[in-house]
């Protein structure tokens, strides 16, 4: 009875229990399922495939961020976030050239539509009708208020580079300068589009200045760093020349907004790059960066004093003819728009032709710095001087392009020699000495919007140039009191050292030979005889400041 009911229910099992029938036929299989019951297998292999996937992911992430670490990748990554970042500030300085004007002059059509009465009238709060000569004056105040601004910010953002490095001011520039662009991008009246000029200068008193450092310090030798701010200085001078006409044709057939939502963008991932990759924010140990020195006292050092005269002088020219060159070629050569909006960029080719051949001259003769820029300088003072006899555009031409030539020449070879004067007579710390490199560029063009159009309508177009040549061939000579400065030697490395006056002498010799002997993993000790001998000491060993030397 119990072996009937045990075999009754095991052949209703058997027969009740066909979940799956399995005919294996030239190694297929045909598996049917239950009603109700999920795929199990299919869901372990879709499982298992996405792991599969995320593991690959993961591991693709770990060897990027690890080959992101490895510090000539990371020196370039570096240089790479800071050309975008000049390039992006020239590109807004320069873009609004052929659209701010006619964008205020449709502003002020606008204006004198919606108020017809053209007399001041304390009551009623009318506008009169803006003349050409205050028309004039607004551009050049908007033109002329982010140097202006940038000015006053950079002794500010110079010494706060010193104290907290370079990374997180790069990165406020870089947002205040995106902000700035879109305040450009939305602007409807001229003190919106004044205060996002004067924004542009904020940022670009963090973002010029910490970035330009940051490249300093992070290309140490002398011929790394001359090759890499010579970079630099070509993505500078493309955003200035590219500018104009990227500005026009894309305000022509686009509209205002499209040129600044396109620079919004650009610096937007150049910001997420900074704090990707130099991490501003993280944990970093801060405490033990060494004091830079003051920027009072670099002014007045008189080498740098020299650099920073022949940086203002040189730009004078650049800076004067940008707001009055358009006028003069219109009344003297009846030029066209298109010609107008292309004067510039001819240029940009002799500027880099001119960085290239100054990094591969100072690194064959790195001790004729000095006369480079003096060549340079001379180079400009000509080409200045012969820009009121051209007739034509194609003449016009060659003077801008020795103009942008001799510029180059003496940003390539003394912007390097600012970094080595730091090194040698300093501390090595460049926020400070940047920021005099930048005050010198922004008085030239806080000056140029407003000073040169009162020079030509007193004077004349023919004297402006003159002038501005003759200044630079005359400054040129002053550049020989830098001739000494590649043989100087440091006399303490500021590197190693956190305070601001390190020792001389022969205590500087014995301190400076014994932490070559800790870098490579000796230290000094004294046997029972006296006699000084060497033993391996671990990398982590953490070194006094100086109290083992007392």
């Amino acid at each position: 009875m119990t072996d009937g009911a045990a075999g009754e229910q095991g052949s209703v099992n058997h027969t009740g229990n066909q979940p799956r029938r399995t005919v294996t036929e030239r190694g297929k299989q045909d598996v049917m399922e239950p009603e109700g019951e999920p795929e199990a297998p299919a869901m372990a292999n879709l499982a298992q495939t996405a792991a599969m996937k995320l593991s690959q992911m993961s591991e693709r992430s770990k060897q990027l961020g690890t080959a992101m670490q490895k510090p000539d990748r990371q020196r370039r990554i570096v240089l790479v976030i800071v050309c975008v970042a000049l390039l992006l500030d020239n590109m807004l300085y320069m873009v609004i050239v052929p659209i701010i004007p006619d964008y205020l002059a449709e502003l002020q059509m606008e204006a004198e539509h919606a108020r017809p009465v053209q007399h001041y009238n304390f009551t009623n709060g009318t506008v009169p009708k803006v003349t050409k000569g205050n028309f004039d004056l607004q551009i050049g105040v908007l033109f002329a208020s982010k140097a202006i601004l940038q000015l006053l910010i950079n002794p500010i953002s110079g010494t706060l580079i010193d104290r907290i490095g370079y990374d997180i001011p790069l990165f406020i520039g870089l947002n205040v300068m995106f902000l700035s662009t879109l305040t450009f991008a939305f602007a409807e009246n001229y003190a919106t589009l004044f205060l996002a000029r004067s924004m542009q200068g904020f940022g670009s008193a963090f973002a010029d200045t910490a970035g330009i450092a940051l490249i300093a310090d992070t290309y140490t030798e002398e011929r790394e760093r001359s090759r890499a701010l010579g970079i630099a200085l070509a993505f500078i001078s493309f955003g200035s020349l590219v500018a104009p006409p990227f500005g026009g044709i894309l305000y022509q057939f686009a509209g205002k907004r499209v040129p600044f939502l396109v620079l919004a963008v650009i610096c937007l991932i150049d910001g997420i790059m900074c704090l990707a990759v130099l991490k501003p924010f993280s944990n970093k140990e801060r405490a033990n960066m060494p004091v830079g020195t003051p920027i009072y006292k670099l002014m007045f050092d008189p080498y740098i004093a020299v650099v920073a005269g022949a940086l203002t002088t040189c730009n004078i020219p650049l800076a004067f003819l940008e707001p009055t060159i358009a006028n003069w070629m219109e009344d003297t050569m009846n030029a066209s728009e298109w010609e107008i909006g292309m004067t510039w960029f001819p240029a940009f080719f002799p500027h880099v032709l001119g960085v290239y051949l100054t990094v591969k001259l100072a690194e064959k003769y790195p001790h004729l710095q000095w006369f480079y820029g003096a060549i340079g300088m001379v180079v400009i003072g000509a080409s200045s001087c012969t820009v009121p006899a051209c007739k034509n555009f194609g003449q016009l031409m060659i003077p801008l392009c020795g103009i942008c030539f001799g510029i180059a020449l003496v940003d390539t070879a003394l912007l390097p020699t600012l970094g080595f004067l730091v090194d040698v007579r300093h501390v090595s710390v460049y926020g400070s000495v940047y920021a005099i490199a930048d005050i010198s560029y922004c008085v030239a063009y806080a000056m140029g919007p407003i000073v040169a159009g009162q020079i030509v309508h007193n004077l004349s177009f023919v004297q402006l140039n003159l002038g501005m040549g003759l200044a630079n061939v005359l400054y040129a000579p002053a550049l020989i009191l830098l001739r000494k400065v590649s043989q100087m030697k440091p006399s303490f490395s500021a590197r190693d050292m956190l305070l601001e006056d390190g020792p001389t002498g022969l205590y500087n010799t014995i301190k400076m030979e014994d932490r070559e002997k800790r870098r490579k993993g000796l230290c000094t000790t004294i046997d029972e005889n006296g006699v000084e001998t060497f033993a391996q000491r671990s990398y982590s060993e953490e070194e006094s400041s100086g109290g083992e030397y007392a």
